[in-house]
């Protein structure tokens, strides 16, 4: 029997609207949607796919539990039980759509299973959504980039003591764990600063400087810092 693929489905950052085509049609036309979580229908990426597609709440949905701890080992044992779930519906000839926030290729919890299906055989495809900063940008009427100047993504948490001292624009993500001291990072480097949390939800909040960030900014926070 041919084995199914798992598909790796951006929903964009929140609004509904900003899902893609591609993504609604693999939505609409396949039964198993595997979601990060224990709990599906709490998945943000499930709330944001039900509401573009509501057929979607008559799917199977398949949980995948993606811990967010230090244990390597926890979280490798983990990864290999949620891998191994979507490969008994691979192993039946189901296609499964996995629901990821943002796009499929920047910083997603789908990468880790992607590995272990791919070493074990199976077909994968990632499927590309509006990533998170370049909707907050827009929500910022703010370019990210102009002329020549580089773009750097870079994950804040891991980054609090070094200096954004390259030329161009900085997007900041996973800052909200150490908000205070990537704020403080912002003020050293002597850079303008611009955030968006929750970009596109109902509780959307846009803070245009450095100092209306909240320091207990919520985990989807990002920061856009450009050159003054």
């Amino acid at each position: 029997m041919k084995k199914g693929t798992a598909f790796g489905v951006g929903v964009g950052p929140g609004d509904p609207e900003l899902m893609t085509l591609k993504a609604i049609r693999l939505i609409r036309e396949n039964d198993v949607i595997a979601v990060p979580g224990k709990e599906p229908r709490e998945s943000v990426a499930y709330k944001i796919a039900v509401q573009a597609v509501p057929e979607t709440a008559e799917k199977e949905l398949l949980p995948i539990y993606m811990p967010m701890v230090k244990d390597r080992r926890l979280i490798e044992e983990e990864h290999r039980k949620g891998a191994e779930k979507i490969m008994r519906y691979l192993d039946m000839g189901k296609n499964v759509v996995y629901l990821t926030l943002g796009d499929s290729t920047i910083y997603c919890t789908f990468s880790y299973l992607q590995h272990i299906l791919e070493t074990e055989g199976y077909p994968v495809e990632l499927i590309n959504g509006i990533p998170s900063f370049c909707a907050a940008a827009a929500r910022l009427n703010l370019p990210l980039t102009e002329w020549d100047e580089p773009l750097h993504v870079v994950p804040a948490v891991h980054r609090t003591q070094e200096l954004l001292d390259q030329p161009g624009t900085y997007v900041l993500m996973k800052s909200a764990s150490h908000m205070k001291e990537i704020k403080e990072l912002i003020c050293r480097s002597g850079r303008m600063a611009a955030a968006v949390i929750n970009c596109g939800m109902d509780s959307e909040t846009v803070c245009r400087s450095v100092e209306d960030i909240p320091d207990d900014a919520g985990y989807f926070s990002l920061i856009i810092s450009r050159e003054q």
